[in-house]
């Protein structure tokens, strides 16, 4: 009968231990959580904030307003900054801030958008992984990483995983260097808007409703141009479209490998484009976006994309499973029921304006190299008379020159 009543009060300590350790856990998640917020409040120039391995739950943004701060943690899969249980946002780390490196931490399930910088020069995010860990939802953040109106911004070894409208996103911004990244899982894997002077090199999107996008939209503080896409993997990006009602991402076709969208001087080469289901290459105008906004679009916007080369890539497969009723009709109406795009879609918009005969002037037009072929999809006409006929696109254009980042940030 002792031992019987020795069990019983064992068994019912049980519940009480483990509500004990949770106790423990939340107190512990709790006081890491005030003394990140004290650092960072507290931070001078030449700080450096470490942050030792392991799984710390916060429930409030943070925020960074001092220039020259670096941020580190133990690894990306080593010091994880989880907002699963976030309250107060919205995002998981703003920053306002120049001379910021951030480098070797992982950030998770935030409520919006994951890692904001605005406005800060010479930035530099090394070894970042962010993530949804559900799985790609419309109630994700939108934006993982998230420059913005950022001056020579270095972006390498990171992973972006889930974000609801792009996984790297910079915007606004001058001078970039986005490299060795993966981009998986997103709306947009990595997304370059209205910026000037970027390259993107040597990353890996895959799984994204669209592989890579060059992009300017309207009402914008300044429109982008001289951006250079290379030596990237883009593949299998057929994930439904999955961003939130009203976002200008909401209109990529599931299935695009690199999208151009009312961008100028656009370089497109050395990368291996494969299997995306709409098209492995799109050249688009914001007229066929289907994204309006209230206010309208400003007078000195330019809708038509101009100067882009696309050359010396290798293509395989896409284009046989286009996204949406219309452009599925337009590829069984070219191409038959089996057939597929070719690599290259332009939706056939051109700058009236621009035109001497029909012809661009010589800078400004769409030169396509090393591809299976290049649809001209008459959007103007509603897609009644698409056109095959490359010659129009066998031409070159001057090449671009690479990035300087200037200073050149240290990692």
């Amino acid at each position: 009968m002792r031992k019987l009543c020795i069990l019983i009060a064992f068994f019912l300590l049980l519940p009480s231990c483990g509500q004990q350790e949770n106790a423990s856990q939340n107190q512990a998640d709790a006081s890491f959580e005030s003394k990140l917020e004290q650092q960072l409040l507290d931070a001078k120039p030449g700080s450096v904030i470490d942050i030792p391995a392991g799984h710390f739950a916060l429930k409030r943004g943070l925020s960074l307003r001092t220039n020259g701060v670096t941020l580190r943690g133990a690894g990306m899969d080593k010091t994880v900054l989880s907002f699963k249980g976030q309250i107060v946002g919205p995002e998981g780390l703003l920053v306002n801030a120049d001379d910021f490196t951030i480098e070797n931490l992982a950030i998770e399930d935030t409520m919006g958008d994951a890692l904001k910088i605005n406005q800060g020069k010479n930035i530099t995010i090394h070894g970042v992984r962010i993530a949804w860990t559900d799985g790609p939802k419309s109630t994700n953040g939108a934006y993982g990483l998230y420059p913005v109106k950022t001056q020579n911004v270095l972006v390498e070894d990171s992973e972006v995983i889930g974000a609801s409208d792009a996984g790297i996103y910079v915007g606004q911004s001058n001078n970039i260097v986005v490299r060795r990244n993966r981009a998986e899982q997103n709306v947009a894997g990595i997304e370059i808007e209205n910026s000037v002077n970027a390259d993107v090199y040597d990353n890996i999107a895959t799984k994204n409703t669209g592989g890579i996008l060059v992009f300017n939209m309207p009402n914008l503080s300044q429109a982008g141009h001289a951006t250079r896409v290379f030596r990237n993997k883009v593949f299998d990006n057929n994930t439904t479209n999955f961003a939130k009602k009203g976002a200008a991402v909401a209109s990529v076709p599931a299935g695009s490998g690199v999208v151009v969208n009312s961008n100028d001087k656009v370089e497109i080469f050395d990368n291996d484009i494969a299997d995306n289901q709409t098209a492995n290459v799109i050249i688009s105008s914001y007229f066929s976006t289907n994204y309006y906004n209230k206010l309208g679009v400003a007078a000195d916007y330019n809708p038509y994309p101009k100067g882009i080369y696309v050359y010396g890539n290798r293509f395989k497969g896409g284009g046989n499973s286009p996204d949406g009723l219309k452009l599925k009709t337009l590829k069984t109406a070219v191409y038959g029921i089996n057939g597929s795009f070719p690599d290259v879609l332009w939706d056939g918009y051109a700058d009236p304006k621009n035109q001497t005969g029909g012809v661009p002037s010589p800078d400004d037009r769409i030169c396509i190299q090393d591809a299976s072929g290049v649809l001209n999809a008459d959007g103007p006409h509603g897609y009644r008379t698409p056109s095959t006929d490359i010659k129009p696109f066998q031409c070159s254009l001057p090449k671009l020159p690479p990035v300087a980042l200037n200073p050149e940030p240290k990692v």
